[in-house]
């Protein structure tokens, strides 16, 4: 094995194409060319004397010796990193890029004004933001922290919770006046729900009460979305009565736009937590700004500390 072939440059390279799986998706990610890709795998094959990966007409896979390669080039990359990062630290000066995963509302409405704050303290780091409902992987995707609304089934990576998301019903004060104020869950019977399309069994709309006993009552309407944006609209359009996150529409309490419904009837809270990357949570901006939202979230109307 030539050890001057096996740069840091090729090792990245290969660990993302075996993260992702596609050589094409890896050249989008790192603005190179497919061709550039593939010569940079190839050259490090040859350096280490061994195939890495197995390719086919639809994706790439890792061979056995890829697969124990793999891990040593994750453990080697996150030294050199953190290597880097301990050198900035001598004159206070957290650099490099970070990429971060967000449901989709919580990123425009909050979390994406908390990343301005972050930079202006920290002008040398990158921040990468995508906006997303989906439960993406991770690792595959190049992520470092993701924050997620709702139940969390990937035991894989490391859990801060944040707190818990107030729900509430409102409705337009149009909507009231010409459709009547519900006084108990039963009447919510005879009015049209906003109502989300991509979440199961939106036709059943579940309050607690003040005596903690659980309502469940029949939610039906004419529009169903799949984004929170699109159900805030809605509601302020007088479209119907609709559950909702607190912090999704607390400008428009406020201002007069919707009103809160039922207030002693509430839709159960929402788990909110912060899902890390166990190879990132070492890395020095990345600690910095898991702290720093951590902190900041904590601050957003409708966020109880607890889980």
């Amino acid at each position: 094995m030539d050890r001057s072939d096996v740069t840091l440059e090729r090792m990245r390279t290969f660990v993302r194409v075996a993260e992702r799986g596609s050589l094409s998706a890896v050249a989008r990610e790192l603005g190179l060319g497919q061709s550039t890709v593939t010569r940079q795998l190839r050259e490090l094959e040859d350096a280490v004397g061994v195939p890495l990966l197995s390719r086919t007409t639809r994706r790439v896979t890792m061979t056995d010796e890829g697969s124990r390669y793999y891990a040593n080039c994750v453990q080697i990359l996150r030294l050199v990193e953190q290597a880097g990062d301990e050198a900035r630290g001598t004159r206070g000066a957290p650099a490099g890029n970070i990429r971060i995963s967000c449901t989709a509302a919580f990123g425009v409405m909050h979390v994406s004004r908390l990343i301005f704050a972050f930079q202006d303290r920290y002008p040398d780091v990158g921040i990468d933001l995508s906006l997303t409902d989906e439960r993406v992987d991770l690792v595959r995707e190049g992520v470092d922290i993701a924050l997620r609304l709702g139940p969390l089934t990937d035991s894989s990576m490391k859990l801060r919770p944040l707190g818990r998301s107030r729900r509430l019903l409102v409705a337009a004060p149009d909507y009231l006046a010409a459709r009547g104020t519900p006084m108990v869950p039963q009447d919510l019977a005879g009015h049209e729900g906003v109502r989300m399309s991509n979440v199961a069994g939106s036709d059943t709309l579940v309050l607690q009460g003040p005596d903690g006993h659980r309502h469940a009552v029949p939610f039906g309407g004419r529009l169903r979305v799949d984004h929170g944006l699109a159900a805030r609209e809605a509601l302020v359009a007088g479209r119907g009565i609709g559950p909702t996150h607190h912090w999704l529409v607390d400008d428009l309490i406020a201002a007069g736009r919707i009103k809160p419904i039922l207030p002693d009837y509430a839709p159960p809270s929402v788990p909110l937590n912060m899902l890390i990357v166990p190879e990132r949570a070492g890395i020095a901006r990345v600690r910095l700004l898991i702290d720093f939202l951590a902190q900041e979230i904590a601050a957003i109307p409708g966020i109880q500390q607890g889980r």
